[in-house]
């Protein structure tokens, strides 16, 4: 699939599988048919710089970028147009993420060192949690009831957001995680480093092993991260059995999620592979 101008940096599966979106540093969003010819149907434009993450909401009406802008977006897809820019941060936005269910909630991570949650109706963040360090990546929990975070710390942090107090750190990074992805299930969060290691921890309520590393279920190895340090991303198949991430050596890489052994490692890109998704019903 070829029109963006510039490196793309997220791509995602609409949740009915029919199309695919891609954001790029050329500040616009592609959408491309996934059966058929897979042509171009549609652009989005209103960022000012890279777009640099893309989610859908959960029922695909709607969705959610952040961009190198300092701004996140909420897109109309029906009216395709802007229905929400939020504006508060002061610094690069890496990540951006809805909540599964419960209120309609976002929230980001900013080199600002702070991630927030937005409820969307409204144009300012309702919770602002702070850091030492930049926010590179930021996901709910299943419920929206948690937030997990992570950056250049090498850290994951849980965040209670009824008290907005710290739960518990997950700890065994070595360098900055570039990605977080949920469980389709709620119960386990992927990772991926520039440790080059993509990880798979517990994060149920309660485990045996409270220890700072004692959530981590998996180490899965082969990814490379480079001299770009670009934020490769990471996520699950739709029946949670399989992982996959981005890698810098220009492949595809797929793990199994029980085992942690290599099923796939893909050929084909030119450059840096920043994010791979699974599709919602096909073996693609």
């Amino acid at each position: 699939l070829t029109g963006h101008d510039g490196e793309i940096y997220s791509t995602k599966f609409s949740p009915d599988g029919q199309s695919l979106v891609s954001g790029s540093f050329d500040k616009s969003i592609y959408f491309w048919e996934v059966y058929g010819e897979c042509r171009n149907y549609n652009v989005l434009k209103g960022h000012k710089n890279a777009v640099l993450h893309l989610e859908y909401s959960v029922d695909g009406t709607e969705l959610y970028s952040s961009s190198a802008d300092k701004t996140a977006i909420k897109w109309d897809l029906h009216a395709n147009t802007i229905g929400r820019r939020f504006r508060d941060h002061t610094g690069i936005i890496n990540c951006c993420h809805p909540a599964r269910r419960g209120p309609p909630l976002l929230s980001t991570a900013s080199d600002d060192c702070t991630a927030r949650i937005w409820d969307t109706r409204t144009k300012k963040s309702s919770i602002i949690i702070k850091h030492n360090a930049a926010v590179t990546s930021v996901t709910f929990n299943d419920n929206a009831s948690k937030l997990f975070t992570a950056g250049l710390d090498n850290n994951i942090y849980c965040w209670d957001l009824g008290t907005t107090e710290l739960e518990y750190t997950m700890k065994g990074h070595k360098e900055t995680i570039t990605g977080l992805s949920l469980s389709p299930d709620g119960n386990y969060l992927l990772s991926n480093s520039m440790d080059n290691t993509v990880r798979i921890w517990d994060v149920k309520p309660f485990v045996e092993n409270e220890s700072d590393n004692g959530r981590e279920k998996l180490a899965m190895y082969g990814v490379v991260h480079n001299y770009e340090s670009n934020l490769l991303k990471c996520n699950w198949s739709p029946d949670g059995k399989r992982v996959t991430a981005g890698s810098a050596d220009k492949f595809v890489y797929v793990w199994d999620a029980i085992t942690g052994t290599a099923k796939y490692k893909l050929p084909g890109h030119k450059g840096s592979v920043n994010e791979v998704s699974f599709h919602p019903k096909e073996p693609i």
